[in-house]
């Protein structure tokens, strides 16, 4: 299991750990019920603290992407990739309101949207 921490970002720990992890889960990098690391050993692995460590863990777990076993660990929970599908395209569907509410707000046409994408995802 490999993470990356960027200090410069400006991103907490907690959300850059969950965000790796996350993204391993989802791309099958780490299967159902493989153990990770304890939080002590997380911790001591990326040198960061305990708490921050833990969050990231108690997070992804009330997200159902990992699970714990009392006195074994922490376990990569076996997902329904559908619904993390719909969740991901329902927080896009929320953010691209957003942008399409600004963008109305300041005159902003479809097809410059639209450009401004495609650029984006070019990138």
């Amino acid at each position: 299991m490999h993470i990356l921490i960027s200090y410069e970002t400006g991103v907490p720990i907690y959300e850059q750990i969950k965000t790796e992890l996350r993204g391993q889960i989802v791309r099958g990098e780490l299967p159902p019920d493989t153990m990770l690391p304890s939080i002590r050993t997380l911790a001591r692995e990326l040198k960061i603290g305990i708490i921050t460590a833990k969050r990231a863990y108690d997070d992804l777990c009330a997200e159902g992407f990992l699970y714990s076993v009392q006195g074994k660990g922490i376990f990569v929970a076996n997902f329904d990739r559908g619904k993390v599908r719909n969740r991901a395209e329902d927080e896009l569907r929320s953010r691209l309101k957003e942008i399409a509410a600004f963008a109305e707000r300041n005159s902003v046409g479809r097809d410059v949207i639209k450009r401004i994408i495609n650029e984006i995802w070019e990138d």
